[in-house]
């Protein structure tokens, strides 16, 4: 096992998300200049230094979670996990008054306690650093400090530091959720997804808690999610990245727009809704881009140039009952036929059925999971005439 931490080499990074996201994810690495080395169905594998991994700490959208490699080994049994573990400098990383959290995901034959694997861990780190040190950290599930994770696979383990902890979608600015709302980081892929760069007008209906408003405000205005919340567990470590990190949210605030974007209006006939949405953004430093509007969905007012018109309305499944939403869908219909021409039309919805209702062709199809339900986001062009007459 390796026995140095250099917080400027380059190692292999793993970029975490929820199923389906991967291209999306890619597409976000590859922009701020890192290559795809491998990528499965739930994270994309890139070299990345760990004084870099703070860079994507700050302007990731769609990720969930940045660990970088502390070491890698062969492991045939808990008991060469135990002695590989030890052998690590963990004393270099961790205070000996600190707290830390340990994380896994294991596949071996050996493994029938999802947990074991966890407890090794942590025995591992708390007797090296007790030998070196003289006194222990504590330990549990809290993941706002130090997280370390585990993936053992057959005979194979990684180990790396956590470098966000808690989920990069927990983005701080939620602070009156409506209903069942989107989590951050899933509103900003579905956002991506659909084609949204922020340079075209965009409108949400149904807006809930703003969640889907929100993101498109930080895309369009460009600025970086993760300057919005400040606890990160690499700051609980004994690596010295304070300069490190001041540096990169400095650049990260500079490439804000400091202008004008164009028009994001967010409806919705609750006005706990709007309440909500509202005060989110505010939240997010993002309430003067966004129009906030308390109405029917056939009464949202358009703007002049076309854009994307978004909408995330109920499914039946955790809100709502699915018979009584078919008008609901239908109205959407309705509300893109006779409002939406010329603009693109986006719906995520978990229910398959009740998207028959809105009568329209789409033009494509993603497929997203919503915690364990899977989602389509269905995008429509919407012609002025006949879609014939347009062709």
């Amino acid at each position: 096992m390796s026995q140095s931490i250099d917080p400027l080499k380059k190692a292999l990074t793993r970029v975490t998300c929820v199923p389906h996201i991967p291209p999306i994810l890619r597409a976000e690495l590859e922009a701020l200049g890192h290559e795809a080395q491998n990528e499965d169905h739930v994270a994309i594998d890139i070299g990345a230094t760990l004084v870099e991994c703070l860079d994507l700490c700050l302007k990731l959208r769609s990720a969930h979670h940045v660990l970088w490699l502390l070491s890698r080994f062969r492991c045939p049994s808990p008991k060469a996990l135990y002695t590989q573990i030890g052998a690590f400098p963990w004393e270099e990383l961790i205070p000996n008054d600190s707290f830390f959290c340990v994380t896994s995901n294991v596949s071996h034959p050996k493994i029938d306690n999802s947990m074991y694997p966890n407890l090794v861990v942590k025995d591992a780190i708390v007797d090296r650093i007790t030998s070196r040190t003289g006194a222990r950290p504590d330990s549990g599930s809290d993941r706002s400090r130090i997280v370390i994770h585990l993936t053992w696979k057959g005979e194979r383990a990684w180990v790396y530091l956590n470098v966000n902890g808690v989920r990069l979608s927990d983005r701080g600015y939620r602070k009156l959720p409506h209903g069942a709302p989107m989590r951050e980081t899933l509103a900003a892929a579905v956002l991506l997804g659909a084609g949204y760069d922020g340079s075209r007008p965009l409108v949400n209906p149904m807006c809930g808690s703003g969640t889907l408003a929100i993101e498109g405000a930080l895309i369009a205005a460009n600025r970086a999610p993760g300057l919005l919340r400040s606890n990160y567990a690499f700051g609980h470590t004994s690596l010295d990245l304070d300069d490190q990190w001041r540096s990169a949210r400095v650049a990260a605030r500079k490439l804000g727009k400091a202008g004008d974007v164009p028009p994001i209006v967010a409806s919705d006939h609750d006005p706990r809704a709007i309440e909500a949405a509202r005060r989110n953004a505010k939240t997010a430093g993002v309430d003067h881009l966004i129009e906030f509007i308390e109405c029917d969905i056939a009464d949202t007012p358009m703007p002049d140039a076309p854009g994307d018109v978004i909408m995330n309305p109920e499914y039946g499944l955790r809100l709502g009952d699915q018979t009584g939403l078919e008008s609901s869908y239908e109205r959407i219909g309705d509300f893109l036929k006779q409002s939406c021409a010329g603009w693109s039309g986006h719906v995520f919805t978990g229910s398959r059925e009740l998207s028959k209702r809105i009568g329209l062709r789409t033009s494509r199809r993603q497929v997203f999971m919503n915690a364990q339900i899977e989602c389509r986001l269905l995008t429509y062009e919407l012609y002025a005439g006949s879609r014939r007459a347009h062709e």
